[in-house]
């Protein structure tokens, strides 16, 4: 009796989801895998050595998470809830969230057929691109320059010495700490004393304005008061009253956008900001999912944990053309603009953003920008003067971001760079500004077909022994991109079958790899002839 009473409470819990059942999954021999972390990017593909454990659940790695994987046999892993997760041995040991299902699809021989079925199965593409400033020209953020001293004469002052130097105007993000508190939508008067002119003025410079936003308030607040009182913060696991989450800058309550009276209402103070101010869009930072864990949070709807909520706060940012995001979950295919998590000054994370946006491709996300230039990191640049910068990484860096769908700075190359290497970043700023009406055509090509812009060469050209291939790339269907991804000025680069032409007029034979000569102001780049 005593059996079957624990017999049938078992099944219960697997019938509501509190009991997760484990899927394992065999590799093949051989195969290779992509997916789930945009951050694992430089550990992939996984494979039979691969040793790995993580929960999507609680850990984004600080970056974009999908419940996918994906194979080079045509195979791919689907999961419609958050996942926990174990590679080890050539077995995925996967245990869903919330009563989630895992599946393995057969869907065709190699890395391109298995993304598209899982794109059209479950993130298909939207049929619209992002403005198409943000391919076109390169942006600009406050941050690394600013920090958390957002203020009105440094903005401005920011924006005209891009213009300045010669740089190419284009969308300026005003990042974090421009507003008197979390939660508040009214600029610091200590800070900026004319917001709506300094917004007309960096719009008559030529610049679109972006303002960095956040879905926390902070408490003790008037605006924390109301929000509690009309029941649109998330609540209290265990308690009756808003849960007080731990972020990066404190601790505060929360937007619950399960709620649809809460998501209305925060849509309508960021399009009141936008119609008082001029704001073209916002920076919709943090939402990462490990804030709403189930045993923390009770949310309105009473099931929205965890990513769930990650995926509404990207929906909010949906409703506003002008976006950015660097935590999402899911909503591939979509007119959301990403950015890799920010990175540290150095040449490991310089080594790791090709294969990052790989990775954030495989996931569905198109429009991707590969953090800041330099790194996104405000603590590396620190105290730093120029003769300790090494202005090397910041030049590789820049060269990397021009050749990619979107370019960011936000350290001011002018004050961190001598005029020989400040000269090949503006160089390479009005190369990605040629390279514009291209990006956004293969912008207009995924919004139809779901194919990412920034391609493994694995993707473009399978079997021909690209698997591990994580230093060269394919912008789109034409540029083969082989950038310094290290210290020096030589590298090898393989070439697929067939003949290239490099950017200098030079012809190669495929399938032979080469030594080429990168000196500094130079990033190879191969066209099929």
């Amino acid at each position: 009796m005593k059996n079957r009473f624990f017999l049938a409470l078992a099944l219960l819990l697997l019938w509501t989801g509190v009991l997760a059942q484990e899927r394992v999954i065999q590799m093949l021999p051989g195969e290779k895998w992509w997916g789930a972390v945009t951050d694992l990017g430089i550990r992939m593909p996984f494979d039979a050595s691969t040793e790995l454990s993580f929960d999507l659940a609680r850990q984004n790695f600080n970056n974009h998470t999908t419940p996918l994987f994906i194979s080079d046999k045509g195979r791919y892993i689907w999961c419609n809830t958050s996942f926990a997760v174990t590679i080890a041995d050539g077995v995925f040991r996967i245990t869903p969230h919330h009563g989630g299902s895992v599946n393995c699809v057969e869907a065709g021989t190699n890395l391109r057929d298995a993304f598209l079925a899982a794109s059209a199965a479950h993130f298909p593409p939207s049929g619209t691109i992002p403005p198409e400033l943000f391919l076109s020209r390169p942006q600009y953020n406050t941050w690394i320059e600013l920090v958390y001293d957002q203020n009105q004469a440094d903005v401005l002052k920011y924006a005209h010495a891009i213009v300045d130097n010669g740089f190419p105007p284009g969308i300026l993000m005003i990042d974090d700490n421009w507003q008197k508190y979390y939660g508040s939508t009214e600029f610091r008067p200590d800070r900026f004393p004319d917001p709506k002119g300094m917004v007309d003025e960096l719009h008559a410079l030529g610049f679109k304005v972006m303002l960095w936003v956040c879905p926390f308030v902070s408490p003790d607040s008037q605006e924390y008061r109301m929000l509690r009182r009309k029941g649109y913060l998330v609540m209290d696991a265990g308690r009756d009253r808003p849960a007080i989450l731990d972020w990066w800058n404190g601790l505060s309550a929360c937007y619950d956008l399960s709620n649809p009276e809460a998501y209305a209402y925060f849509k309508e103070t960021l399009t009141a900001l936008q119609e008082e101010y001029g704001i073209d869009g916002f920076k919709f930072d943090a939402g990462d999912p490990e804030r709403y864990l189930e045993e923390d949070t009770r949310p309105f709807d009473g099931k929205s944990f965890d990513t769930d909520q990650t995926m509404l706060w990207a929906k909010l940012g949906l409703e506003f053309p002008y976006n950015e995001f660097r935590a999402c979950w899911r909503m591939g295919g979509q007119a959301l603009v990403q950015r890799l998590g920010d990175k540290s000054y150095s040449w490991r994370a310089v080594a790791s953003l090709v294969p990052d946006m790989i990775a954030a491709g495989m996931l569905g996300h198109i429009y991707t920008c590969p953090d800041m230039i330099g790194g996104g990191e405000f603590g590396s640049f620190r105290n730093v003067d120029q003769a300790r910068l090494d202005q090397e990484l910041i030049v590789r860096s820049c060269e990397i971001h021009a050749l990619m769908p979107m370019m960011q700075f936000s350290v001011a190359p002018w004050r961190v760079l001598d005029a020989k290497h400040l000269a090949i970043c503006l160089k390479y700023a009005r190369l990605h500004e040629e390279l514009g009406p291209y990006l956004v055509e293969q912008a207009k090509l995924g919004a139809k077909t779901g194919e990412p812009i920034v391609r493994s060469m694995e993707y473009a050209f399978p079997g021909q022994g690209f698997e591990t291939c994580i230093d060269q790339y394919m912008l789109g269907d034409r540029y083969l991109v082989a950038p310094m991804m290290g210290p020096g000025n030589s590298r090898s680069v393989r070439l697929p079958n067939g003949r290239w032409q490099d950017e200098n007029g030079k012809v190669y034979k495929g399938g032979r790899t080469y030594e080429l000569d990168v000196p500094l102001d130079r990033v190879p780049r191969f066209t099929r002839k």
